[in-house]
């Protein structure tokens, strides 16, 4: 009897009260998490930096240990990841992986990335010879052990946003066709903040169209009938998200600057739209598209009253200090049309590639 008591006691005593296994478990953790000192930290020095496309830029990130100010515990090799994040937010773009001597990086950030690594407890990353495509949030991730951290850094590229149509008119683009449209005029398919900059400068447009993320929006200024009625407060209107495939809208495309030179040919006389072609690559140059135009207008304040043919077949031309005949009430890109090709007469506007 005295041994059984005394077996009982013994199970009593090395019991605690734990209600269930899952608080153990959380209560395990914790005294883990003590024995290894203070938790990793990861910190991003500035939240949002700018830059300009061909430009060079860091995104800052380093990591600490809470309490201290040593890098690491020394006893598990540090894991740095670069990842770009979507618009849907759901999915992340691999861009770059360090570990010890490995490094790798991924799709159109191969050779153009690379860690700064001016102390040992720094993670941030170098982007060279920026593009379009590398707008965006990208999360700096840092791993040691069972421990890891991240911050987020959004990269800013200097630019403009402008509304397109094709020669098909308005409303003739699905998502995909209004991706390539972009692309074909030098640009990108802007993303909801680009668009919410743009109409905070001043872009009044009642046409609906693509954004990066699927949704389909436009920016009023300027309250009217048309676009939402007299009433109605000024801002980006959103129409929700659309079916990729099957519906039809303008899009809203950005561009930054770019490595040549914009200009009007000067030529004896007016062309068709062949002709136009012709006598920019003649000039050693091409004809230029509307991401350049409007990118040459924005950034540079290229001012011309002469209308000159662009690559999409449009006919324009930038206005930067407004005056009688030419754009006399607002600083603008203005659209002349989509002419007949072969038998309209006009100027020519071209592009020449710095090597």
């Amino acid at each position: 009897m005295k041994s059984l008591l005394f077996l009982v006691l013994i199970s009593v005593c090395w019991a605690e009260p734990h209600p269930n296994n899952s608080s153990l478990e959380h209560e395990r953790i914790v005294h883990v998490q003590a024995e290894n000192g203070p938790r990793l930290l990861v910190v991003a020095e500035q939240a949002k930096i700018f830059s300009h496309r061909g430009g060079n830029v860091t995104l800052p990130c380093k990591f600490y240990h809470e309490h201290t100010s040593t890098a690491g515990s020394g006893t598990h090799k540090i894991r740095v990841k670069w990842t770009k994040l979507t618009s849907d937010y759901l999915k992340e773009v691999d861009v770059f992986v360090a570990m010890g001597h490995h490094r790798k990086s991924y799709g159109n950030y191969q050779g153009r990335v690379f860690l700064r690594e001016s102390s040992e407890n720094d993670a941030s990353l170098i982007i060279t010879n920026i593009i379009l495509e590398d707008y965006g949030r990208y999360k700096c991730e840092v791993i040691e052990g069972l421990e890891d951290d991240t911050a987020v850094v959004t990269l800013n590229l200097q630019g403009v946003v402008f509304p397109y149509s094709p020669r098909l008119g308005r409303y003739n683009l699905n998502f995909h066709e209004a991706q390539q449209a972009c692309l074909d005029q030098d640009s990108v398919i802007a993303s909801f903040d680009q668009l919410y900059d743009a109409w905070r400068s001043g872009l009044d447009w009642c046409n609906a169209g693509w954004l990066s993320d699927g949704s389909v929006q436009y920016p009023i200024t300027k309250p009217r009938e048309p676009c939402g009625g007299k009433n109605t407060v000024p801002g980006v209107r959103n129409y929700g998200f659309w079916d990729k495939e099957k519906s039809r809208y303008d899009v809203f495309c950005f561009t930054s600057n770019f490595n040549g030179r914009f200009y009007y040919l000067i030529h004896p006389t007016k062309l068709t739209y062949d002709e136009a072609v012709q006598a920019c690559v003649k000039d050693g140059a091409q004809i230029a598209k509307v991401g350049q135009i409007f990118a040459a207008w924005k950034l540079l304040g290229y001012d011309r009253c002469d209308a000159g043919w662009l690559a999409d077949g449009s006919v324009r031309y930038p206005i930067s200090r407004p005056r009688k005949r030419c754009s006399p009430n607002e600083a603008a890109v203005r659209f002349v049309g989509f002419p007949d090709k072969k038998h309209k007469l006009y100027g020519v506007y071209c592009f020449r590639a710095y090597n």
